[in-house]
C-alpha cells in the first residue's frame, strides 16, 4: 500500500471515530436497541364474550350453542380443518352435538405499533375447545391455538377477504388497528387482528336468578363485578337498568327506553375498561342483533383475573400496554318465555313437531333448547313430556 493511499485510509478511520463516539460499548449498543424498541410500542387491546343461560338456581346450565348455521365466514378455520375440509358444523366429529356451558365469541386482538413489528401470540383455553380462528395458525390444540410469528404492518394497504353474505365478522375491522400479515401453507394472509373462538364448561363470576319480577344476583368470584346491565326485550319493547355497584337484588326494567341510548352506555363501559373508542363501537355493532334480541339478559365485565385464568395469552415481545375486555352474557329464561313456547305447545296436536320446533327456533334462537329443558324439568304429564322431548330433538 502506497503511503498516500495509507494516508486516505487513515484519514477515513478517523473521521469515522469522530462520528462514533470512543467507548461505544456492546452494552451501550444494547441500550440503544432497547431504546429503539421502546419508543416503537407495542399495544394490544382485546375484547369478546362469555355467553351461557342461567339455570333455575341461577348457575350456567348445559346446551348446545354450536347448534344452527355458522354466523362466520366460509374462509375462518375451524378445528376440523385440520383432518379434512368440512368443519365443526358439518358431522364427522359432530361437536354440535356435545352440550357446553360457555360459548365464548369472538374474543379478537388488535395489535398497535409505529412501524413493522414481528411479534407471536398463543392462547390457550383452559376449561375449554377452541372451536374457530382466523388467520392461519402455526398449531391448534384442542384446548389452544398458536399463531407462531407474523408481521405487525401499520400503515399498510392489505386487502381482507370478504364474502357477499352477510356476517357482523366484518364490524370487527372497523378500528385504527395495524393490519397483521400471517404467512404459512395458505399463503400470506392478511386481517385487522387475531381471531378464535370456542366451547367451554365453567362457572362465570355472576349466578342469577329470577323471582317474581326481581332477579337475584350472586357473585360467586373473589373480585368485584361493576358495573352490570340488566337487559330486556319483550315484543320489541325494551328496557335496561344500569348498576354501578353490585347489587344482589336488581328489579326488572321498565320498557321505555331506547336501544341508541343503551350502546352508548356500554360503549362508554367499555372505554373505561381501556378499549379504544373504535373498539368499543365495533365490538357494539358486532353484537348488536344479538345482545339486543328477544329476552331477558345480564351484561357485565369479567374480572382481569378470571379472564387471564380462562384465557392465558402469550405474546412476544411483551407489549407496553395489554388491555382484555371479555363481556359476560347471562341469558335469563322469562315467565314470558316460558308461555310463549308452552303456547307452541299447545298446537302440536295440529301441527308437526318440524314447523313448531321451527317456529320455536325462529322467536327464541339457539337459547329455545335450554328453555324446553326447563319446561320438561316442570311437566308431569307424560304426553307433554313426550312432545317436548321430540321437540328438543328436533331443535
Amino acid at each position: 500500500m502506497t503511503r498516500s493511499r495509507l494516508a486516505i485510509h487513515t484519514l477515513i478511520f478517523i473521521l469515522l471515530a469522530a462520528l462514533v463516539p470512543a467507548g461505544l460499548s456492546h452494552r451501550k449498543a444494547d441500550a440503544a436497541a432497547q431504546d429503539y424498541q421502546q419508543s416503537n410500542r407495542l399495544i394490544v387491546h382485546e375484547w369478546g364474550t362469555f355467553t351461557c343461560v342461567a339455570g333455575k338456581d341461577g348457575v350456567a346450565i348445559e346446551w348446545h350453542p354450536l347448534n344452527g348455521p355458522s354466523d362466520l365466514p366460509e374462509f375462518v378455520y375451524d378445528f376440523n380443518d385440520l383432518r379434512n375440509e368440512n368443519g365443526f358444523r358439518h358431522g364427522y366429529n359432530c361437536f354440535k352435538c356435545a352440550p357446553a356451558v360457555i360459548r365464548m365469541e369472538t374474543p379478537v386482538l388488535y395489535f398497535y405499533s409505529d412501524s413493522e413489528t414481528d411479534v407471536s401470540v398463543s392462547v390457550a383455553f383452559t376449561k375449554g375447545k377452541i372451536t374457530e380462528w382466523y388467520p392461519q395458525a402455526r398449531a391448534v390444540w384442542s384446548q389452544s391455538v398458536d399463531w407462531g410469528r407474523f408481521t405487525v404492518t401499520p400503515g399498510s394497504d392489505a386487502a381482507f377477504p370478504a364474502e357477499s353474505k352477510q356476517s357482523h365478522y366484518y364490524a370487527a375491522r372497523e378500528t385504527d388497528a395495524a393490519p397483521i400479515r400471517v404467512c404459512g401453507e395458505g399463503g400470506e394472509q392478511y386481517e385487522k387482528f387475531l381471531f378464535y373462538r370456542g366451547i367451554g364448561n365453567f362457572d362465570l363470576p355472576l349466578a342469577v336468578t329470577l323471582r317474581e319480577n326481581r332477579l337475584i344476583v350472586k357473585n360467586i368470584s373473589a373480585d368485584d363485578v361493576a358495573p352490570i346491565i340488566l337487559f330486556e326485550n319483550r315484543g320489541g319493547r325494551i328496557g335496561y337498568r344500569v348498576y354501578h355497584s353490585f347489587k344482589r337484588r336488581m328489579e326488572r326494567p321498565t320498557l321505555d327506553g331506547s336501544i341508541e341510548e343503551l350502546e352508548r352506555e356500554i360503549e362508554m363501559m367499555l372505554v373505561a375498561r381501556g378499549l379504544y373508542q373504535k373498539e368499543a363501537r365495533a365490538m357494539v355493532n358486532t353484537w348488536r342483533d344479538s345482545w339486543f334480541e328477544e329476552g331477558l339478559r345480564v351484561f357485565y365485565i369479567v374480572p382481569r383475573s378470571v379472564a387471564d385464568q380462562i384465557l392465558p395469552l402469550r405474546i412476544e415481545p411483551q407489549p407496553a400496554e395489554i388491555v382484555r375486555v371479555l363481556v359476560g352474557r347471562t341469558e335469563i329464561i322469562s315467565p314470558e318465555t316460558e308461555q310463549s313456547i308452552e303456547q307452541e305447545l299447545s298446537t302440536l296436536r295440529n301441527s308437526s313437531i318440524d314447523d313448531v320446533a321451527m317456529k320455536i327456533k325462529r322467536e327464541h334462537g339457539r337459547f329455545a333448547e335450554p328453555v324446553l329443558k326447563m319446561i320438561l324439568e316442570k311437566t308431569t304429564d307424560a304426553k307433554a313430556r313426550t312432545r317436548i322431548e321430540r321437540l328438543i330433538k328436533s331443535s
